[in-house]
């Protein structure tokens, strides 16, 4: 009966790490099988997250293009506004012209009826808007003709 039970304790020290290793052989096929589920939804949320951030890209550029025809639109309004102004300070008295000028609070406005206004009837007026008004408008003036290359 000894020896059978040294037999047997000397077979479950051979078989045990046989079991052992099998266990975790399989153990690890079943961490192998969750982890490649895992990298698979990864993969799949990365899809979906590049599909997505694909179209924000789009709508972004399609509203810079939005934004930009916009901005363009209003400088055009803005634009035909000031050759308006520009037309009816040009056919006002030079010194009635000169005084609503120098009330103006916007001398960026006025330096831009000035600039969309014939040389020869700015000059006639500019004589008569008063000097402080004058230096600003001139400098206005003088900045957008750098910012426009003339």
């Amino acid at each position: 009966m000894r020896y059978l039970a040294g037999v047997l304790a000397i077979l479950l020290l051979i078989v045990s790490p046989a079991f052992s290793q099998e266990a975790e052989k399989v153990e690890l096929q079943k961490e192998i099988k969750r982890l490649t589920a895992l990298r698979d939804e990864v993969q799949k949320l990365i899809q979906k997250n590049e599909v997505i951030l694909k179209k924000i890209e789009e709508e972004r550029e399609k509203l810079a293009e939005e934004k930009k025809a916009f901005e363009n639109e209003i400088k055009s309004v803005q634009n035909e506004r000031y050759k308006r102004l520009a037309k009816i300070f040009s056919k006002m008295d030079p010194e009635l012209a000169g005084q609503k000028i120098s009330a103006m609070d916007n001398m960026t406005e006025a330096a831009y009826i000035f600039l969309n206004m014939k040389e020869r009837y700015a000059g006639q007026i500019l004589n008569y808007v008063r000097p402080d008004k004058v230096n600003e408008i001139v400098k206005i003036m003088a900045e957008v003709k750098r910012q426009n290359g003339g």
